[in-house]
This record gives C-alpha cells, structure tokens and sequence, in this order.
C-alpha cells in the first residue's frame, strides 16, 4: 500500500490571525483560502512539500453536531485541548528564535525531554498547541 498524508485540519477562529501565524511567523505557503457563507477555509503548507498540507478551518460547522458539543469544542480550543501539531525542525534554537521575535505564545522553551527529543511549544492564535521537535 503506498498511502501518504495529504491534509490534516485544525480548527482556527480568527482567519486573520491564523493567516498571520502560519504564513508570516511559520513561512508556511498558502495554497488554498476558500470562503463561504461568512467563513474561511485556509490551506497552508511548507514551501517545498507541495504533498502535506494543514486546512485551518471553522471550528464546530459540522451540521451534525450539537449545540452543547460546539460549547464544549469552543471551550477546549481555548484552553488548547482540542487541535494539535507536531512540526519538526533541523535547527530548533534557531527556530524558536524566530518564533520569539514574534508574538506569540511561549509553552515552553526548547528542552530535553526524558523520552529522548528535544523540543519546544508554542500556542497558535486560536489556542492550538504545536509542538516542534528538532531532527537529529
């Protein structure tokens, strides 16, 4: 079987902002922004890997979901509970770097984890956790 990842999605509340964070900070391409009745679908990817791709998208517009589980995906994109990425990078210290002339939100600085990576953490606009690993 020869599957790979085409796209994965996470949720963004404020397509500005995400544009900003993906694009601006992370050097992601945009590939694809789609609107539709008042909300935006964004397809971002890093330059070079036309294959994998991240669709920010509306939280919650699914019509098949409820009313008390839109609250509760709300309410755990805020807390940064719900989406997440793992990013990897060859140079992490010098990543971070970039990342902190920015502004976003610090999780936590490059560290050394006791499972054998070292890695950082960052919060996108909406909430989202990102991990980034350095490749060794």
């Amino acid at each position: 079987m020869d599957i790979t990842i085409h796209s994965s999605f996470l949720p963004q509340d404020d397509p500005d902002a995400a544009l900003n964070f993906y694009r601006d900070t992370l050097g992601f391409e945009v590939r694809n922004d789609v609107g539709y009745d008042g909300m935006r679908w964004i397809t971002v990817g890093p330059p070079g890997q036309p294959g994998t791709s991240i669709v920010l998208h509306p939280p919650a517009v699914d019509p098949g979901i409820t009313d008390d589980e839109r609250r509760t995906i709300i309410e755990m994109m805020a807390k940064g509970t719900y989406g997440g990425l793992l990013l990897a990078t060859k140079d992490l210290d010098d990543t971070f770097e970039r990342l902190q002339a920015g502004d976003i939100d610090v999780v936590q600085e490059p560290t050394e984890q006791p499972y054998g990576v070292r890695d950082c953490a960052v919060r996108d606009p909406a909430g989202n956790l990102i991990r980034i690993q350095e490749l060794r």
